[in-house]
């Protein structure tokens, strides 16, 4: 069972348990191809809206599995692999207040499932990836070459040489069935940075790149982009000005682990729009 089916990893999981030729069905509030339940991971009655099932793995934001986690046991849960997110530790002393409460939101949710998880003997996996991406579906890479689209340039804070590990959500998906087969990977946690580690502005050139432009990156002074950003704020949404102030920190994770234990390999960072 895949709890947020239609999320920006659970999408690509269902095709790959195909593939490996998994029975495999997606859970979501809207419905999708293939082999769907349409149920809500807060609703009273899921249990009752439940198949049989053995492996879960919930996509979904994290927060939200807690809730479920008696109704998935109920019905018949051995196994849990399920994603949080490196921002559990890059945004707990953010200036954003916003960005403090995400990563509460999953401390709090790891060890609600882990404790549980155990309690149960339930098997569990956490994964975090790092910076999620998707060719036009995701809100981080996605949201640089929609603005480069727009106005042809990409302003960033500063230099931008805080280095980054993109990660391609197609490759989390096989990661979450690699490590959900894997008995090394049972009750751990692990972080999966992509492929390559660069730095912001490189990451940028490559955005540029993939959209089959020059790159024409004008480095702003944090003063100046918070201020832009202020008046911008409406053409923007979700965007903070602690994402510039990060864009010159180094958001590096080991992914040895991973790579030891259910075989992480993702690939390099060469977006195509």
């Amino acid at each position: 069972m895949v709890l947020g089916a239609s999320s920006l990893v659970g999408r690509y999981v269902l095709p790959q348990a195909a593939d490996r030729g998994l029975s495999a069905r997606g859970l979501g509030r809207k419905g999708g191809t293939g082999d769907w339940v349409m149920a809500d991971l807060a609703a009273p009655n899921l249990q009752d809206q439940l198949p049989d099932l053995s492996v879960v793995i919930c996509a979904a934001s994290l927060w939200v599995l807690p809730q479920a986690l008696e109704a998935l046991a109920a019905r018949g849960m051995t196994r849990l692999v399920a994603f949080s997110s490196t921002s559990r530790f890059t945004k707990t002393a953010s200036n954003h207040a916003g960005e403090r409460a995400v990563a509460e939101r999953l401390r709090l949710a790891e060890e609600a499932v882990i404790e549980f998880c155990e309690a149960r003997n339930i098997g569990w996996t956490l994964l975090r990836p790092t910076l999620i991406y998707a060719e036009g579906q995701d809100q981080n890479i996605s949201r640089l070459a929609g603005l480069i689209r727009k106005i042809g340039i990409l302003p960033i804070a500063g230099q931008g040489l805080g280095r980054r590990q993109p990660v391609h959500g197609q490759d989390l998906a096989r990661a979450a069935l690699d490590a959900a087969a894997s008995p090394a990977a049972i009750n751990r946690a692990y972080d999966l940075p992509g492929g390559e580690t660069l730095a912001y502005r490189a990451m940028a050139e490559r955005v540029f790149t993939g959209l089959g432009r020059k790159p024409l990156i004008l480095s702003v002074p944090l003063p100046l982009w918070r201020l832009g950003l202020s008046l911008a704020a409406p053409l923007l949404p979700g965007a903070t000005a602690a994402m510039g102030e990060r864009m010159a920190e180094d958001l590096v994770f080991d992914g040895a682990p991973a790579v030891q234990d259910f075989g992480w390999s993702p690939r390099d960072f060469h977006p195509q729009f």
